[in-house]
């Protein structure tokens, strides 16, 4: 049987050729995939730095002069003070752990400041992020020192004019050099030479978003300065843990009679879940469509296999009328009549209809099914392209909802 079976592979080598190219050009593709996969799933589960979770951004709003409430002739001090106004009262409502605000500073934004940071000779990279925040910015986000800083006592550091922090990586890349043995200091920040600021810890490294490698992700937090107080900036809060049911509904509920603040009232709040989720759906869609590639590539690989299995049992199979070799597993005599096969190049060798249905076993009628009406179904070009065009579609539908759709937002 091992010699008939060498023969056959010998004489049908041509279709054996096809199965096998066929076999190595989808285990490459499907090696690429596995490699990208592994890669974007490593990055993704990296520490990202920060905490959103019970984390919310709130959008300003200030009046304009057609509305019944405006005040008017306001000075900039006291537009700033209606700023801080609002922010103070937010603190003391009981559902909210901290509030801060930020200028391009919150998590998975895609507007950036960038800074140079510089230490006698040490510079960091031109993309640095400059992160201009209050205080409890880095409460509301868990940031955490590499030291073993809380984020209470990191707010503590940066509420002194002079203190700065940055991210332990700034200097790694360049220089190798950790940021930790330099903390207390003196930098220069902006390109100012002029003046100089004190490093007031370093801090574990804040991503960008899930998909920036840590290695890549460089920044540096700031005090943000009182006279650039206004509606523009990103006011972010962090609920107590349990409070996180319709807070949104219930802070809309008391907005405008508790957090109307001169001209200033709240314009849109957002939980961070639905500015993350939003932010990367291009590329979490993205990664769905490589995986759906891999089931589909998967589904490839298991057919060829089959195919060319029971491509070589079949065509060794003979009546017993006629020959007296039988396969006892798949042509058990009087039921599959192999004797006429020819070997179309590409698909399995289907036999003939099973002669004596009475006589097979179900471990007969299972593969015999599988030869008969899926193999050839899937090997086919409809079945192949149908694949490659749904696998293409939702790559594209997902883009463009991507592109297209728009953040889930409470506006008031």
């Amino acid at each position: 049987m091992n010699k008939k079976l060498l023969t056959q592979i010998k004489n049908e080598w041509r279709s054996n050729l096809w199965l096998v190219t066929e076999l190595l050009l989808v285990s490459v593709v499907m090696w690429y995939i596995v490699d990208y996969m592994y890669v974007k799933a490593a990055v993704y589960y990296e520490p990202r730095g920060f905490d959103i979770s019970h984390c919310y951004l709130i959008q300003m709003g200030r009046l304009t002069d057609k509305s019944p409430d405006f005040i008017p002739n306001q000075t900039k001090e006291q537009q700033r003070e209606d700023v801080k106004g609002l922010a103070e009262r937010l603190k003391y409502r009981p559902d909210i752990e901290a509030v801060g605000f930020g200028q391009n500073s919150y998590p998975y934004n895609g507007s950036n400041s960038g800074t140079e940071v510089r230490y006698d000779t040490l510079q960091s990279p031109g993309w640095t992020i400059r992160r201009l925040v209050s205080p409890d910015f880095v409460r509301v986000f868990q940031y955490h020192g590499t030291r073993g800083e809380t984020p209470e006592q990191l707010a503590e550091l940066l509420s002194h004019p002079k203190n700065f922090l940055a991210s332990d990586n700034l200097y790694k890349k360049r220089y190798g050099r950790d940021l930790t043995p330099l903390v207390g200091k003196q930098f220069y920040l902006f390109g100012d030479t002029t003046e100089t600021y004190t490093l007031g810890a370093s801090l574990e490294v804040v991503r960008y978003s899930d998909y920036e490698q840590a290695w890549n992700s460089y920044s540096m937090v700031k005090l943000l300065p009182e006279n650039w107080y206004d509606v523009g900036l990103e006011l972010c809060v962090r609920v107590k843990e349990d409070q996180d049911k319709d807070f949104i509904t219930r802070l809309k509920a008391d907005s405008e009679k508790l957090y109307r603040v001169g001209n200033v009232f709240i314009a849109e709040v957002r939980s961070f879940d639905d500015i993350r989720r939003n932010y990367q759906q291009s590329q979490t869609n993205s990664m769905r469509s490589y995986i759906l590639g891999m089931v589909f590539l998967l589904l490839n690989i298991f057919v060829l296999n089959i195919d060319f299995l029971l491509f070589l049992t079949l065509n060794t199979c003979v009546s017993s009328d006629n020959d007296n070799v039988i396969n006892a597993i798949i042509c058990p005599t009087s039921i599959l009549d192999c004797s006429n096969v020819k070997s179309p190049i590409g698909s399995v060798v289907v036999p003939n209809p099973i002669i004596n249905a009475a006589k097979v076993s179900p471990p007969i009628i299972i593969p015999w099914y599988i030869t008969r009406h899926v193999i050839p179904f899937v090997n086919t070009p409809f079945f192949v392209s149908l694949g490659f065009l749904f696998i293409m579609s939702a790559f594209a539908g997902s883009n463009a909802s991507a592109s297209a759709g728009k953040e889930s937002v409470t506006r008031f």
